[in-house]
């Protein structure tokens, strides 16, 4: 998918909204976020639609996406809202790390499953949070890869599987602390509609 050509149109999809709103109402009923002091990184940000959702519960939020069309979207509605917290970044990770200031949280949602080295971007995550910090992942529970077949060029992983997904964390200096699936995509396929569980995985870098 070209992320830069369909940048335009992502806000108005009204079920990317919903999941979005849906994951951030679950991280603020886990955490208890303290908006005066708190900092968060999230990685492959998009327009921006979660980090929206959570701008009242951190301080400063510093968005990455390697998408400049998604970048400039983000920027444009930064400065239409004039919302001083958020603050976009373009980067491609984990082929670069982004030179910032330690923060409280990770964050990313329907993006790491295009990370094909997934040991080289927990190291960056690693780097990037402070001591005890948290990392929330939510993405696709492990599929049958009909959930990109729409994408020839789609070649990351087609979902993960729990314990696979938590082993690595474990391996790469996290401790898994919560799962659960919060949402349920529901996509036609061949005809049929399909549906797509996704999880939200929090785990605290040790």
């Amino acid at each position: 998918m070209n992320f830069d050509e369909v940048a335009k149109d992502w806000d108005v999809n009204p079920k990317m909204i919903e999941r979005a709103n849906v994951l951030a109402s679950e991280l603020k009923e886990y955490f208890k976020f303290d908006k005066d002091k708190m900092t968060a990184f999230e990685f492959g940000s998009g327009t921006g639609l979660l980090s929206y959702h959570l701008k009242d519960s951190f301080k400063q939020i510093t968005l990455a996406d390697s998408s400049i069309g998604m970048v400039n979207v983000l920027k444009d509605k930064i400065a239409n809202e004039n919302i001083t917290n958020l603050h976009p970044m373009l980067i491609d990770m984990p082929a670069n790390n982004p030179q910032i200031d330690k923060v409280d949280h990770i964050f990313t949602f329907m993006a790491l499953h295009h990370v094909k080295d997934l040991s080289k971007i927990f190291t960056s995550f690693k780097a990037i949070l402070k001591d005890e910090g948290h990392l929330s992942i939510g993405d696709l529970v492990t599929e049958d890869g009909s959930f990109h077949s729409h994408d020839a060029s789609f070649d990351g992983h087609n979902g993960f599987d729990k314990e696979e997904l938590s082993a690595l964390l474990s391996a790469n200096g996290f401790a898994v602390e919560n799962y659960k699936i919060f949402y349920q995509i529901e996509k036609e396929y061949e005809g049929q509609m399909k549906t797509y569980p996704l999880f939200l995985l929090i785990a605290k870098k040790t």
